[in-house]
């Protein structure tokens, strides 16, 4: 009889299949409500996403934050270094072999010892030409002989190690064979380009015999040719602006110093070589530019092409980063580029920002207009005025004296509660909550004989309900561009959100319409009136935007009529039968009179008209005193921040009234 299975064991460990199935949903409010803020003072849809990719969000560096770290570590390295350390490492190693070798010449009496001695006090100030000078000296001390020899193995390495990343560690030894074998590999690499460059058939081949053959010297393992020459060409290039960066003493000093490499000509000719076919197979690289070094650390050649590497390397993330060129994507950033240049929190940052981009395409938050241009969907302009509406909410909760009204008559609609009768209620009974409270009460009752249940008025309980008694209201909001100019653009808009917000939400019965008037009126959509700009516009047509209210009231003869005016200019243009909008400014008697004719027509029809008045104009607030009591209305001043709790809380008070 076999013994049952040993269950088997689980072992947890980090999730590398794609995004973190345990981590939170993005919250896109701040994100959304940021974006909302810009289209509603004036921004492109478009230009309100680039720019908030630009600052960022209160947990996440924006775009320019990781072009100023990116920028900075640019200043940095210029700042920190300069590119004169292989020359000065050669000039210390001549003037200690030079030292060494008086020292050690001082002492011997013989003629051969003062003839050095002059040999050597007659040498170059050029440190190059006193190397070059010093090629066939023989050499009495042995710290000058092994001094000199570290120049010419010095100079080899950092010249190899300015064209091939890592030649340092690959070349362990300088013996003679060693330089045999660097020099092979030149003369075939040389071959094999030119090669390429004829166009021979064969060139795959020949590519791989000679990877096989020196595949050690290129730790980057390219796969092709092509890929050999696009490592090949970027250092040799970084290395060109290298040279370029370098005073014109400097790189004469250099260019003589180079034929000196492990002793042997015959490199410096083969790298000359190298870096001119380079310049021919990629034209495209940066072969010409030059950076300025200011700092006291000096870089050897190698490390001197390294820094001209990461130069390039943050000018291509500057770029990236900028967004400014065609088809432009966050995708593009090179994030081991970035992390490695600014740090590990840069990449995150910028893995945030294109993951907010991504969600907010992802998740219909953006739509097509007719027109082609883009702009908020629906699902945007809710999530925008559930913000608006509750911080109008707030701001109603603070006032002395509100309150909701949760029932107004039986022809109220049920909430789903009950609550205790009481005496003028004339909601329907909850029937099974009053038998039940009924049988409780008897059940209860210690002189019960029978087990008849009787009621009593203490049992009943009755629905509760809302009044849903229906409106038609009509938000005219004026769009002149004294609106702008005095920044009360933002607020109208926000106001016109909040309304809109609560009635779809809490009143879906209600009809509402927006009406925008400058020189001309216009009913409009949520959307359209969100990205509305501002535009330079004479006239505030008050006539024309009582016309639609009037016009929308009389579509909906079963509601409540409300009109909410927002305004801060007095009536400067009124319509003509014609159509065409008559503008004069002082308002002229015409455009009063018919301003004031159509809220009298708007009166007859029972309609509450609040003005909502911005700015503290004396002539302005003496006509529209006028214009509430003509409409048996009011006039209300509210300040900027309170001009949505205003509206809303006058909107609510009109259908309680």
């Amino acid at each position: 009889m076999t013994s049952p299975a040993e269950p088997e064991g689980y072992a947890y460990g980090p999730y590398h299949g794609g995004p973190d199935p345990l981590a939170p949903p993005f919250d896109l409010r701040d994100a959304v409500e940021e974006i909302g803020r810009d289209v509603m003072g004036g921004s492109s849809p478009r230009s309100a996403l680039e720019e908030l990719l630009r600052r960022g969000t209160p947990r996440t560096a924006g775009l320019d934050e990781l072009s100023r770290r990116v920028w900075q570590r640019r200043s940095e390295i210029q700042r920190r270094h300069n590119l004169d350390g292989t020359l000065q490492q050669v000039r210390a190693l001549l003037d200690e072999a030079l030292e060494a070798e008086r020292g050690a010449l001082f002492p011997d009496p013989a003629d051969e010892a003062r003839f050095r001695e002059a040999m050597l006090d007659a040498l170059p100030s050029g440190t190059a030409a006193a190397v070059r000078e010093l090629a066939d000296y023989p050499w009495t001390s042995e710290t000058g002989r092994r001094n000199y020899e570290r120049i010419r193995e010095l100079l080899g390495k950092e010249l190899l190690e300015s064209r091939f990343e890592g030649m340092k560690d690959a070349l362990r030894s300088t013996t003679p064979e060693d330089i045999e074998r660097v020099n092979q590999m030149l003369g075939d690499l040389n071959a094999l380009l030119s090669a390429h460059a004829q166009g021979f058939a064969d060139i795959e081949e020949r590519f791989a015999e000679f990877m096989r053959r020196h595949g050690e010297f290129f730790p980057e393992n390219p796969a092709t040719v092509e890929e050999l020459i696009d490592v090949l060409a970027a250092r040799s290039a970084a290395a060109a602006r290298m040279l370029n960066s370098m005073t014109p003493e400097q790189r004469a000093e250099l260019a003589q110093l180079s034929q000196q490499a492990f002793g042997d000509p015959r490199i410096a000719d083969q790298l000359s070589t190298l870096d001119s076919q380079l310049r021919g197979l990629r034209p495209g690289e940066d072969w010409t530019s030059a950076a300025r070094f200011r700092g006291d650390d000096p870089l050897g050649l190698g490390e001197g092409v390294r820094a001209m590497t990461d130069l390039a390397e943050l000018d291509a993330l500057a770029e990236q980063l900028s967004q400014s060129y065609p088809g432009a994507r966050l995708e593009d950033i090179d994030l081991e580029a970035l992390e490695r240049q600014t740090g590990e929190e840069s990449g995150v940052d910028a893995r945030r920002l294109t993951e907010l981009e991504q969600q907010l395409r992802a998740q219909g938050l953006f739509e097509r207009a007719p027109d082609g241009s883009l702009r908020l969907a629906p699902k945007a302009l809710r999530k925008l005025g559930e913000t608006a509406l509750a911080d109008v909410v707030r701001t109603l909760r603070g006032r002395p004296g509100e309150r909701d009204v949760s029932s107004a008559g039986a022809a109220g609609e049920p909430t789903g509660g009950t609550r205790a009768w009481r005496f003028g209620d004339t909601q329907p009974w909850a029937v099974s909550r009053t038998v039940r409270n009924a049988v409780l009460r008897t059940a209860m009752d210690p002189a019960r004989e029978t087990a008849a249940v009787r009621l009593d008025v203490s049992d009943v309980e009755v629905v509760e309900t809302e009044h849903r008694a229906r409106a038609a209201v009509a938000l005219c909001v004026d769009t002149s561009w004294s609106m702008v100019q005095e920044g009360r653009w933002l607020p109208m808009k926000r106001t016109a959100l909040a309304l809109h917000q609560l009635i779809a939400t809490r009143f879906r019965g209600d009809a509402l319409r927006l009406i925008t008037f400058g020189r001309y009126a216009r009913e409009v959509e949520l959307a359209e009136l969100v990205g509305l700009d501002g535009v330079w516009e004479q006239g505030t047509n008050a006539h024309h935007a009582l016309l639609l209210a009037g016009r929308h009231i009389r579509r909906n003869p079963d509601a409540q009529p409300v009109v909410l005016m927002v305004t801060d200019g007095e009536p400067t243009a009124h319509l003509e039968s014609d159509g065409a909008a008559e503008f004069d400014y002082p308002p002229t008697e015409r455009t009063l009179v018919k301003t004031l004719s159509e809220v009298d027509r708007l009166a007859k029809l029972g309609t509450a008209l609040t003005v909502f008045r911005l700015g503290d104009d004396p002539r302005l607030a003496e006509f529209l005193d006028l214009l509430a009591r003509r409409g048996n209305g009011r006039v209300v001043a509210p300040g900027l921040d309170g001009l949505g709790a205003a509206v809303v809380g006058d909107y609510l008070r009109s259908r309680r009234r």
